[in-house]
């Protein structure tokens, strides 16, 4: 089946900023699908975001799983045929207890398969479907940790594995341009620190899926305003 609206996924779309950034886009009129690891908690998201199953429809997605990326992919092009915009949002939570100098490197792994090899595997697997859109856009949400400027320890399997995704934003923006693919970075910033909202966080994001076309590409912004790399 194929539609004639604009399609998005979202990834860890289930809650917090993904959740937001869902009901968002339907706002704005794409047909979403919300990526959830664990499938019950996506189809009540989903429920609570629309009701009627018509704009925002859940489906299962583990990041770190090639096979569930590729049943994903597969689903997507038999689903809407078509995929306009990727968000990269599923993460690993913080780990501020941990130092870089005495890491458990099986947890900073396990960050980095799921933040940025994560984002990889759905890259690749979608590419045919965004090439194939008229105005294609990859947003992976990174943090103001992934800020190498800013760093000052703390948090290093969340750190290093943003900051690498941030370095992935740099290399696809570059491949991709040819193609029309715009690929953003976007610290979208914590909600309810500084007075920040879970919609202020997300309309980061809605800026860098939104830029028109020949817009620009290969940045790391906020609120789309240049941040540090």
């Amino acid at each position: 089946m194929s539609v004639d609206l604009p399609v998005a996924l979202v990834t860890g779309g289930n809650r917090g900023i993904g959740r937001e950034v869902c009901r968002q886009l339907a706002l704005l009129g794409y047909v979403v699908a919300l990526g959830a690891r664990e499938p019950s908690r996506g189809e009540q998201a989903a429920r609570e975001l629309d009701p009627d199953g018509v704009r925002v429809i859940a489906c299962p997605l583990e990041v770190d799983n090639s096979l569930s990326v590729d049943a994903l992919a597969g689903w997507m092009k038999d689903r809407f045929g078509r995929c306009d915009v990727l968000i990269n949002n599923a993460s690993t939570p913080y780990d501020r207890w941990a130092t870089a100098s005495s890491a458990d490197l099986g947890n900073v792994a396990e960050a980095i398969d799921v933040n940025l090899f994560g984002p990889w595997r759905i890259t690749q697997a979608l590419l045919p479907l965004l090439r194939s859109s008229p105005f294609p856009r990859i947003v992976n949400v990174s943090s103001e940790d992934a800020s190498i400027a800013a760093m000052t320890g703390g948090s290093p399997a969340f750190s290093v594995s943003k900051a690498s995704l941030n370095a992935l934003t740099r290399l696809l923006a570059a491949e991709l341009g040819r193609d029309g693919i715009l690929v953003n970075s976007v610290c979208p910033g914590q909600p309810h620190e500084n007075g920040r909202t879970l919609a202020q966080a997300a309309a980061s994001i809605i800026w860098a899926v939104t830029l028109p076309s020949g817009g620009p590409t290969g940045t790391f912004t906020r609120d789309g305003h240049q941040f540090p790399w």
